[in-house]
Formats: structure tokens, C-alpha cells, sequence
């Protein structure tokens, strides 16, 4: 089953490719999400990459938590679902 890991403090000119080349050393990469803002168009600063298997996305976190990138350490962790937010009244 496939795990997916959230990968915080990326440079905003790291693309979904580098991430993918990068993150394939610890394992097969199944997808790589680089979130956008809506308004600007411009990336968050951060990615989810789906690796196949638990142990892949544990290696690539053993891996990637601290590592340099485009002068900025990344975090790497386990990505944890999003919460349930309530309706604005405004």
C-alpha cells in the first residue's frame, strides 16, 4: 500500500521533476503533488510524494528529513490527513 509523505520548506523553484529524481533513490515514486496558490498561481513551498510501500517512504524520510535543497532543509514526515474545518459565517 502506498504511503504518502509530506515534504515542507522546498525553495519555490524545486519542481515536482526534481522531487521525484530525488525521492526515487529511496524507492519507487508513485505520484509527486506540488500545491499551488490559488490566487498567485504561485507553489506553497511544499509537496506530497506517494512512495509504493511503508518501508520506501520510511527510508526516503531516514534520507531526506534535513537534507539541503536548494539551499533550504527539507522536512520530511509522514503526511497526516486533513483536518475538518468549519464553514465560515462571514
Amino acid at each position: 500500500m502506498a504511503t504518502r509523505l509530506y515534504v515542507g520548506n522546498l525553495s519555490y523553484g524545486t519542481s515536482a521533476d526534481e522531487l521525484r529524481g530525488l525521492f526515487a533513490q529511496a524507492g519507487t515514486v508513485e505520484d509527486v503533488h506540488m500545491p499551488t496558490d490559488r490566487a498567485s498561481g504561485q507553489p506553497r513551498g511544499f509537496a506530497f510524494v506517494e512512495m509504493t510501500s511503508k518501508e520506501e517512504a520510511d527510508k526516503a524520510i531516514q534520507m531526506f528529513n534535513g537534507y539541503t535543497l536548494g539551499g533550504r532543509e527539507l522536512r520530511v514526515n509522514e503526511a497526516r490527513e486533513r483536518e475538518e474545518r468549519g464553514r465560515s459565517r462571514y
